[in-house]
């Protein structure tokens, strides 16, 4: 999608999280799965990491391994709402029925 840069990810699916380290320490996107859909839940940041930018790209490949995976998105956290109402393109993502 446009403006993504890609960003090495970990499916710990263990954890249920996906997972990417920065200089500062590990972020985390958390998720639950329900049918063939990803609930996405909380995004946890090492303290004081206010790099929205970086958080914003994370998400998109997030999205975009939804995509490859045909997974429907829920997102639970407001900040997660917020990315869909920003990022219009993955709003194709969001089960039937969802509103923003």
């Amino acid at each position: 999608m446009d403006g993504l840069i890609t960003i090495d990810i970990k499916d710990n699916t263990f954890a249920r999280q996906f997972e990417t380290t920065v200089e500062e320490g590990l972020v985390t996107v958390e998720y639950s799965f329900q049918e063939k859909k990803i609930f996405l839940t909380k995004i946890n940041t090492p303290e004081s990491y206010e790099n929205e930018e970086f958080i914003t790209n994370f998400l998109k490949n997030i999205m975009e391994i939804a995509i490859e995976r045909k997974f429907k998105v829920v997102p639970i956290l407001p900040k997660i709402v917020v990315f869909f109402k920003k990022n219009p393109v993955y709003k194709e993502l969001l089960p039937p029925g969802i509103r923003l």
